[in-house]
């Protein structure tokens, strides 16, 4: 990621994408269970669907618990705002007319295989990253560069992670249902 020089108002945003050797469903099935996702990531820690829900469906929710060496630990409730079965995931951090931050993972087929991209932006709710740059507003498109770089550093593990598992025999079964 290069230097942008965004603002947090700015709403920047980052994308990753990786081709993988495995049919869209095979990617897909990793993709829409959100419980897997704590297994991929450094930061967010476990989830938790809401509501009596045990999958994604437009306006499900879930709670995710994170931590980061800087800010701590912390819980947000995520809503579904986007869900086309086997091709758009995506969620709303806290208040989905004003989101914290908006995550998206998109499947598409391509040349025998999937494409993979997951796709992030700040804002334009509060955040805790807020709270750093209000102490620190002289240094906020820093606090901003350096967190974007953060996400896009996860998100490339992440999609590294389920290239693996979905390239593996072991990703998930004839019927799609996870194997770690």
């Amino acid at each position: 990621m290069e230097w942008t020089g965004a603002r947090y108002a700015d709403k920047p945003a980052v994308e990753v994408h990786t081709w993988i050797a495995a049919p869209p469903a095979r990617v897909w099935a990793l993709v829409a269970d959100i419980e897997l996702m704590p297994h991929l990531s450094s930061e967010l820690q476990s989830v938790e669907w809401l509501d009596g829900r045990s999958g994604p469906a437009p306006g499900a929710r879930f709670i995710g618990r994170s931590k980061h060496e800087a800010f701590g630990e912390w819980a947000t409730t995520s809503h579904i705002v986007e869900y086309e079965p086997s091709r758009t995931l995506a969620w709303a951090v806290e208040d989905p007319q004003h989101p914290s931050a908006i995550w998206r993972f998109t499947v598409a087929p391509q040349d025998g295989g999937t494409l993979l991209t997951e796709w992030m932006q700040m804002g334009p709710g509060r955040s805790g990253l807020s709270f750093a740059i209000d102490r620190m507003p002289e240094k906020e498109q820093k606090i901003v560069f350096v967190r974007m770089r953060e996400f896009e550093a996860n998100m490339t593990v992440t999609l590294e992670k389920i290239k693996e598992l979905a390239e593996s025999t072991g990703g998930t079964g004839d019927s799609g249902e996870v194997r770690l």
